[in-house]
């Protein structure tokens, strides 16, 4: 049994999901993992069902009806990594931009004292690979905005690649999580910072897709946006009493 699950979520991410569940399986350190697939129309969801009596109780699926949302889809993954009592919960993309041989640094960060380790690629000056400029540009000053508004002190505010002791996923109220994209990624860890808890950022290297589609859209952008404001504003008037 292990005491460590990776939540992935998955829309059309048929070229990169054998692989990227094989390689985490690959692992020395044991990790469980929880595929939430919300109702991909090129088989995903079949791929990893095909694999399962090769990984019986390691991997496992939880399937979706229509996209609904990164955001939702992790909560999802979170709530039921609560119900089965593990100890480290991860978020990781099914696209190998998050190496997963790093699952294990961000896991021996929380076994060593933080209670969310961050996959960060700005820690130590920009670790990015194969991304255009404008889109590294847009990423970088992102988190530059994001510090300035909320005044956390974060280096990587929209990174997706993370680790949770599971005390801060009980503590955080989920059902007042409310965004969905980048803003989603952003107001986990205001939020994990304003009830007290220790969060540190590992330099990771990103490596852009090199199969599938990117997720991303001026929508997803302009949430995190405008959310960060919005995010600030409501905290004035919320309790983050433990």
């Amino acid at each position: 049994m292990s005491d460590s699950l990776v939540i992935i979520p998955t829309y059309n991410e048929k070229e990169n999901i054998e692989r990227i569940i094989r390689k985490v399986f690959s692992l020395t350190q044991p990790f469980h993992v929880l595929i939430i697939d919300d109702g991909s129309p090129d088989g995903t969801a079949e791929i990893v069902k095909s694999l399962q009596d090769e990984y019986a109780g390691h991997l496992f699926i939880e399937e979706r009806s229509g996209k609904q949302g990164l955001g939702t889809a992790y909560i999802y993954g979170f709530r039921w990594a609560l119900e089965r009592k593990y100890a480290y919960i991860f978020e990781m993309d099914a696209d190998f931009s998050h190496n997963p041989d790093d699952l294990s640094r961000l896991r021996e960060a929380c076994v060593n004292g933080a209670d969310v380790a961050i996959g960060s690629r700005y820690v130590k000056g920009v670790n990015v690979v194969n991304w255009p400029m404008g889109r590294v540009l847009m990423s970088y000053f992102a988190s530059m905005y994001v510090r300035f508004i909320t005044r956390i002190n974060i280096q990587d505010a929209t990174a997706g690649f993370k680790c949770y002791r599971r005390i801060v996923l009980e503590t955080i109220p989920l059902n007042k999580i409310k965004f969905v994209g980048y803003a989603f990624q952003i107001e986990m860890k205001f939020t994990a910072i304003k009830f007290g808890f220790k969060v540190v950022e590992v330099p990771i290297i990103f490596t852009d897709r090199t199969e599938g589609t990117s997720k991303m859209s001026t929508r997803i952008f302009r949430e995190a946006f405008l959310g960060v404001i919005q995010m600030k504003v409501n905290s004035w008037f919320r309790s983050y009493k433990r």
